[in-house]
């Protein structure tokens, strides 16, 4: 049975018959028969697409009748363009004007033009527009020609054209192509224009701001405006009801409005603290989805939104930034004071976003003033030192030297040899890097968020617990002691993610390698001689010096070297014993490092003391008198004390030795 039923399903299926057919039980087909064509068997297949349809042209015979020619590609090509020039003319309204100014356009905006030509262009090019600058302004050629129009006119032409634009300043502020000409506007604006153009802005600053293109004008006019300007930009972001206050932006304070915190407006003002918080989110938060942190006036509202928020409120912030949106936030003062923020309350989940965001960038942010606080920030917090080695670490040392040689390249690397060293970090930056919110750092063991289980309480929250939410520098500059006391977000101990990161990644070899083959460079370099320093001395607390004290000894036979060269009277280069800034280096290498000093002196000044005892370089000699080491100071004493009796060498008063009798 079975094999017949295999058989059977091997056989193919029959089609049904035709009931209609005529059967024919000897038949071996149950086909309907072919009928006989009258057409050849060898038909060609017919395509499925038509051929390409030619154009004809009207051409008279001689008898007078119409005869369809087909025309040439070019005629094609030339009718093609007629009907599109056709239709364009239909469309546009001004099409035929705005050829006339693109030609016109062609010739002002040329390099070579003489000044007087270029102005009657312009003149010209204005009054073609005139009463018609609204609405070409909206057009991608009009507005070029605008822009260039605006630019090099003079003040009476300018000040036309700004009047016929004024009334419609707010719908091109939204328009992908009048934006370009709003700017040129705004650049060349006098103070009075500038005023007329953020005035009519008011109640409108929180809707542009979510649009890609007016937030570049919002942007824009935010960085021209004064202090008091700028606070009437922020104020409907605060809250509805500072609207309200317009006379506010005209108080007579020791400082300028614009450097009131919102935290101290609320209480001048007796304002509802939830009720501004939640505006202020309504107002952040679809500008944070969309994407749009580029602007200073909005790191300035997150900042200040950080100060007053919950714990909860800030907790979501920092989720929400942490990650490649913080990377394009960095570059500017209250942007970097964001990081650090995200970077010292942030989850290890969120760290870890953050310093994944930085890569491929980190040799670019660096070189910023305030990037390089946040990577400052990021090496002295992330216990992650795996992950901050082989992101952060790795990209800095394949332009160490480019780095070392660099004001603000140098500093996480001087964050390394030298944590928070005043030396290296100005008031302001040491309150940026001491910054922190009190909403989440005074949890303790609460939950900061869904990723951490616990915050660790600092000492420093403990002691600025008076109010302010956010530790913020004063406007000029100052800064308490308190203030100063940076927050440890980590809660690895810090001199092990030093040494993890400095010496364990193989930062500290390839940096002292570098200083020992650059020692001369470095030396007469600005700030470079502060790195070189950092590292010939071993760091702070000796970090390099138990593993590294063959390639630092190899370092002060380097800079001895460049010191025991010959003095030339004709060379153009100053001796390094005798330049301004390497002088005072090598000083301070020989009063805080005897092993240095002792290299120093056996190998550049024993015998020549008398040599280098006058201008910059006695200074070093001298050096080796006022060490607190013992044998520093008695290598020296035998040779110096004869010059200092003869009054060749002169020793600070203060710190002349008491004559022996």
């Amino acid at each position: 049975m079975a094999a017949k039923k295999q058989d059977s399903n091997s056989k193919p299926k029959k089609r049904n018959r035709n009931p209609d057919a005529n059967t024919n039980p000897d038949s071996s087909s149950f086909k309907k028969p072919k009928l006989v064509s009258s057409k050849p068997e060898n038909k060609p297949v017919e395509k499925v697409f038509k051929p390409f349809k030619k154009t004809f042209g009207k051409v008279k015979s001689q008898s007078g009748e119409e005869k369809k020619t087909p025309l040439s590609k070019r005629e094609r090509r030339i009718h093609a363009k007629e009907l599109t020039e056709a239709r364009k003319k239909r469309r546009k309204q001004y099409y035929t004007l705005e050829q006339e100014l693109a030609r016109l356009w062609e010739k002002m905006r040329q390099r070579n033009i003489a000044k007087e030509e270029r102005s009657k262009i312009i003149t010209e090019a204005i009054q073609k527009m005139k009463g018609k600058i609204p609405e070409i302004a909206s057009s991608h050629v009009s507005s070029r020609v605008l822009q260039t129009c605006v630019k090099y006119c003079s003040q009476t032409e300018r000040d036309a054209v700004f009047d016929e634009l004024k009334p419609h300043f707010l719908t091109f502020a939204s328009n992908k192509y009048a934006i370009h000409l709003v700017t040129k506007m705004l650049d060349n604006a006098s103070k009075k224009q500038l005023a007329e153009f953020i005035s009519p802005l008011r109640g409108h600053v929180a809707s542009l701001l979510r649009h890609a293109v007016g937030s570049v004008v919002i942007e824009h006019a935010y960085q021209l405006g004064n202090a008091t300007q700028k606070q009437e930009l922020l104020m409907e972001l605060y809250s509805t009801e500072l609207q309200l206050f317009k006379d506010l932006a005209s108080m007579k304070e020791s400082r300028p409005w614009l450097f009131f915190r919102l935290v101290d407006v609320i209480s001048k003002l007796n304002l509802q603290k939830g009720s501004v918080s939640r505006h202020m989110a309504s107002v952040i938060q679809p500008i944070l989805e969309k994407g749009i942190v580029d602007h200073t006036i909005i790191h300035k509202v997150l900042i200040e939104y950080l100060s007053i928020a919950d714990k909860t409120s800030a907790a979501e912030i920092i989720q929400q930034l942490s990650g490649p949106l913080l990377v394009r936030m960095i570059h500017t003062r209250d942007g970097s004071r964001i990081g650090i923020l995200c970077v010292k309350h942030g989850s290890a989940k969120e760290r870890k976003k953050i310093v994944k965001g930085l890569k491929g960038t980190v040799g670019k942010t660096a070189h910023f003033q305030y990037g390089s606080l946040v990577l400052a920030c990021i090496v002295s917090t992330v216990d992650d030192t795996k992950l901050v080695a082989k992101t952060v670490i790795r990209e800095l040392q394949t332009i160490l030297k480019e780095l070392v040689l660099d004001k603000n390249g140098r500093r996480p690397l001087l964050q390394l040899l030298n944590p928070n060293c005043t030396r290296y970090f100005s008031p302001d930056e040491m309150a940026s890097l001491s910054l922190s919110i009190s909403s989440l750092n005074a949890m303790g063991d609460l939950e900061v968020n869904r990723e951490t289980k616990s915050l660790k309480d600092e000492e420093s929250s403990d002691k600025d617990n008076s109010g302010r939410d956010v530790t913020m520098v004063e406007a000029d500059g100052s800064a308490s002691s308190e203030t100063l006391q940076l927050v440890e977000g980590g809660k690895k101990d810090p001199s092990i993610r030093r040494q993890e990161l400095l010496v364990g990644s193989g930062l500290a070899k390839n940096l002292i390698d570098m200083c020992t083959e650059n020692a001369e460079e470095l030396l007469r370099s600005n700030f470079g001689k502060e790195v070189l320093y950092e590292a010939a001395t071993g760091g702070s607390g000796g970090i390099l010096q138990q593993t590294l004290g063959d390639e630092l000894n190899a370092l002060h036979e380097a800079i001895a070297s460049v010191a025991a060269e010959s003095k030339s009277e004709g060379s153009e280069k100053e001796h390094v014993l005798e330049n301004f800034h390497s002088s005072r280096t090598i000083r301070k290498l020989v009063l805080d490092n005897p092993a240095f000093a002792a290299t120093l002196w056996k190998k550049a000044l024993s015998g020549k003391c008398e040599q280098w005892a006058q201008g910059h370089s006695s200074k070093v000699i001298c050096a080796f008198l006022e060490s607190s080491d013992a044998m520093v100071s008695k290598l020296a004493k035998e040779e110096l004390q004869p010059l200092i009796n003869r009054g060749i060498l002169k020793l600070p008063e203060k710190k002349q030795p008491a004559n022996e009798g």
